[in-house]
């Protein structure tokens, strides 16, 4: 039987998946997460396709390097790593390009590799058929996005204080 994981605090740096077609909102999250202790890493992906190929290439990734292959890629991260990180975090927009936020919740929640990564919606809709639904889909949260910047803070400080530190995880499929 396996033990729950610790929170994504006790690695080197919390690696988050932005899913988000908005710049400007992009730019807020990460400002956000930088107020926090934590040191995270973003990664963001415009619209729901390049959010699926990203986490598929991590677990492609995942396979390859566990059979002592070393050729990852990180093309659709915002980040100076050149290789596939693990993703400890998803903050998944549902109006996106393409591929809905739906969508992209109901896929990762049918992928065996994926369905444990922790989902956190964060979008403008405050409808209840959207938060009905996005449970529905198993998403671990849902988050109105902030009105300004001193609320997106907030929303990273509280993020962390949940997520990060207090909350269990299941291990990661091996």
């Amino acid at each position: 039987m396996s033990t729950p994981s610790p929170s994504p605090s006790t690695n080197e740096s919390v690696q988050i998946l932005l899913v988000e077609d908005n710049p400007g909102d992009v730019r807020l999250a990460q400002e956000a997460f930088r107020t926090v202790d934590i040191d995270t890493t973003f990664h963001t992906a415009r619209d729901g396709d390049k959010a699926l190929s990203f986490l598929r290439e991590q677990v492609s990734a995942g396979a390859e390097s566990a059979s002592d292959t070393d050729s990852r890629s990180n093309s659709d991260s915002d980040s100076d790593s050149n290789s596939n990180p693990d993703i400890d975090l998803v903050l998944l927009d549902l109006n996106l390009p393409r591929t809905s936020g739906f969508e992209v919740l109901e896929e990762v929640r049918s992928d065996p590799d994926l369905a444990s990564l922790p989902v956190l919606v964060l979008t403008s809709s405050e409808a209840t058929e959207d938060i009905a639904r996005s449970y529905d889909l198993c998403a671990n949260a849902y988050l109105t996005k902030p009105d300004g910047p001193g609320e997106f803070a907030s929303l990273g400080k509280a993020v962390e204080s949940f997520w990060m530190d207090e909350a269990m995880l299941p291990p990661a499929p091996s």
